[in-house]
């Protein structure tokens, strides 16, 4: 009984020490589905996660655009000189709302990196707040707060997906997440593949994905890119009989972070305005209406642009008194 009592105990005390190979639990991720390193999730979870549309990479995810969300308290270890993140720390996280079926409207389109990308006063004191007293980085090293899985292969804004990577600016990891944004977007792999061999390693991803230089000399040449499809636009109005001296609104539909123009030709004027479509596609544009002719309809010609791509479509109101 005592025998059984000190074996018992020894075994406690094994699984609280902090070995080598113990997780340090560092991050607090606003990751809402856990990532591989988490314990493995029952069958009807599972069957529930297979449902979610486009969720194939079996990384964790955070809808996070614009925004740093998380939080990084260390210890944390960086690898091969500071090139590779902790992988308990910074294990990578992925954004719900980029899937292999909006990626022509998402990460195939110039520019879109620009409309989740936290602003500079977040990620700086992000970086020199939290990553680097995690990562046991002294003030003035030379790092750049890198994304392990890049904003361009939808990698999200949170804290596990990021980390202070040494060395000089710009540093060779740009090129593998061009290569294989690239890839992606020329149908050679699938965007899924591409966040797994990233936050794997990214030094090794190019080759496992057969995307090196022997590989590409004997590819066919690439597909169309998908960002050259054609850019969807379709607009409706709030109210089709608005009273004067009231707000109508314009409701645009078209790809997310395209910039959408409006006109609305008034009787004797005409009245421009602009803005960005949200994360959804969606761009709402508020017409105060003061002095316009009852009875007369007001034609709202629509402008949506996305790179090269432009789409063009309208609605129309007609104020009364």
């Amino acid at each position: 009984m005592a025998a059984g009592t000190l074996a018992a105990a020894l075994a406690l005390a094994g699984c609280a020490s902090g070995g080598p190979g113990a997780s340090p639990g560092p991050v607090s991720s606003s990751a809402a589905v856990s990532g591989p390193a988490q314990p493995s999730p029952s069958a009807s979870e599972s069957r529930s996660a297979a449902r979610r549309p486009g969720r194939r990479s079996s990384l964790a995810e955070v809808h996070d655009p614009g925004q740093v969300t998380g939080t990084l308290a260390g210890p944390c270890q960086a690898r091969d000189d500071g090139r590779l993140p902790d992988r308990h720390c910074t294990p990578g996280v992925v954004d719900p709302a980029v899937t292999q079926a909006d990626i022509g409207s998402t990460i195939c389109v110039s520019g879109y990196t620009q409309t989740v990308r936290p602003p500079e006063s977040q990620t700086g004191k992000f970086k020199f707040g939290q990553a680097y007293p995690a990562y046991g980085l002294a003030s003035g090293t030379e790092s750049e707060l890198d994304h392990l899985v890049p904003l361009e292969l939808g990698g999200a804004n949170d804290a596990a997906n990021l980390w202070p990577e040494a060395g000089s600016l710009p540093n060779p990891k740009d090129s593998v997440e061009r290569a294989l944004n690239r890839a992606v977007c020329h149908g050679q792999i699938t965007l899924a593949r591409a966040q797994r061999a990233i936050a794997r390693d990214w030094e090794t991803a190019e080759s496992r994905l057969g995307l090196g230089a022997a590989a590409a000399a004997s590819e066919p040449p690439p597909a169309p890119a998908p960002s050259a499809q054609a850019l969807s636009c379709g607009a409706s109005v709030s109210s089709p009989s608005p009273a004067d001296y009231t707000t109508v609104d314009i409701e645009v539909r078209t790809a997310a972070g395209a910039s959408v123009t409006t006109v609305a030709h008034y009787k004797t004027t005409d009245h421009d305005k602009t803005a960005v479509a949200d994360g959804a596609g969606r761009a709402t544009i508020a017409y105060y209406i003061s002095g316009a002719t009852p009875g007369y309809t007001v034609t709202v010609d629509v402008t949506a642009s996305a790179g090269s791509r432009t789409a063009k479509c309208s609605t129309s109101f007609t104020p009364v008194s």
